[in-house]
């Protein structure tokens, strides 16, 4: 196909499943009309069609948590080495000169770099900033926004700390935010600064995504937080979430159970938390990841995302879910069909979401990577990628490789000789 994206889609040929089934798969519209055996007629729809020969297809991916405006400014603010402490005495720093466009030229290019991995649809936080212009960040991420609208979906959470009067809030929430966010455990008094972003959220009615017990020990926010939500009709996330990693089991099923009754979605993070945590112990240093597989064991709603992206709180990250998946195999010790799960459709369920993925009746957000099995996308990650959004191509990348070839190998020499 020549024609560059966005492109209308009818059918995918000759794609494999997680199952390993080779399908052809119909869409129409923004969802997936019919899933069959390759080779089986299809319903007749409107679009193009793509061959994925040599591909795997599954539900696009979607990032549950992230900082858009924070992304790509390591570079700028060149901060030292060190923990969340260090990191949060940086960007404040910085973003006392944050500027509008900048911030704006940043976000967008984190944004691309993840649709063109297979993500397409983002929640990201944004800070309410000290000084006198509170809103930079959140001017330009509107505007982000307004720029993806028909290729991504992006939420915007308001993320204030303890010190920010309601009134930005409200103002932000007046320029388009959609969720209230913060990090109550980093209070002088968590749960006073929780409940009144609870408080916040239910007076304007709109959905709670907070930053919650981001330290391996400290302040216990989330059996509140579980408490002062239970009954409530809007979304409500957790993000971080460390402190559950250092608890024992059976305080941890009792938390799991108030955490399930109240239905808040529980989003590990694992890049940030594997940087972040941890440096002032000099052996045996914990992980640092939410819990996620034994929280969706006991009936939890999971996800996981990768948080930031080249800036004080992570000078690393590649804008692919497939990288967090990764984590959450090699650190999170998940299985790989549970780590995709959790950055693809257990990711747009705690936003969300409508359903996705190659299933008839379910939204044509999907992407193909190219792989004989999922295993083998989770483990190696091609760049050769095919993403759609709402049932239209979005986005594809071919990579070209020629590299020399080896030596021939000797013949063996026969045993005894």
């Amino acid at each position: 196909m020549s024609a560059a994206p966005p492109v209308t889609i009818a059918a995918l040929r000759g794609a494999r499943l997680a199952s390993g089934a080779v399908v052809d798969i119909a869409i129409d519209g923004d969802e997936v009309l019919a899933v069959v055996p390759a080779g089986s007629p299809l319903p007749d729809t409107a679009g193009e069609t793509l061959d994925l020969t040599g591909y795997v297809v599954t539900a696009a991916g979607a990032e549950p948590h992230a900082h858009l405006d924070k992304s790509q400014s390591w570079d700028a603010i060149r901060p030292p080495f060190g923990d969340l402490e260090r990191a949060i005495e940086s960007w404040h720093a910085f973003a006392l000169t944050l500027d509008e466009d900048d911030t704006l030229d940043r976000a967008r290019s984190t944004a691309l770099r993840m649709l063109a991995s297979g993500i397409t649809s983002v929640r990201t936080h944004v800070d309410l900033l000290r000084g006198e212009d509170a809103l930079t960040g959140v001017r330009a991420l509107v505007r982000l926004r307004a720029e993806l609208d028909g290729i991504m979906d992006v939420e915007l959470v308001a993320l204030g700390g303890p010190t920010v009067p309601d009134a930005v809030f409200e103002a932000a929430l007046d320029a388009g935010v959609d969720l209230v966010g913060g990090a109550p455990h980093l209070a002088d008094d968590p749960i006073a600064d929780l409940e009144r972003l609870v408080a916040l959220a239910r007076r304007r009615d709109v959905g709670v995504d907070l930053h919650t017990d981001e330290s391996l020990a400290g302040a216990d926010t989330l059996a509140a937080y579980a408490r002062l939500v239970t009954g409530w009709h809007r979304p409500r996330t957790a993000g971080h979430c460390v402190r559950l990693s250092m608890m024992p089991a059976a305080d941890l099923t009792a938390l799991a159970d108030g955490i399930r009754t109240a239905d808040i979605g529980v989003i590990a993070l694992p890049i940030t938390n594997l940087y972040l945590q941890g440096w002032g112990i000099d052996h045996a240093t914990p992980r640092g990841i939410a819990p996620i597989g034994r929280l969706k064991a006991a009936g939890v709603r999971v996800a996981a995302g990768a948080d930031n992206v080249r800036d004080p709180f992570n000078p690393v990250g590649r804008c692919d879910h497939l990288e967090t998946a990764s984590l959450l195999v090699s650190a999170g010790h998940l299985a790989p069909e549970e780590a995709m799960d959790a950055v693809t459709v257990g990711a747009r369920d705690v936003m969300g979401l409508p359903f996705a993925g190659p299933v008839a009746g379910a939204r044509a957000d999907l992407v193909a990577v190219r792989g004989d099995s999922l295993g083998e996308v989770v483990a190696f990650a091609s760049a050769d990628r095919v993403v759609l959004h709402r049932g239209r191509l979005v986005s594809r990348t071919s990579v070209s490789t020629r590299t020399a070839a080896p030596a021939t190998a000797p013949s063996p020499v026969p045993i005894g000789k």
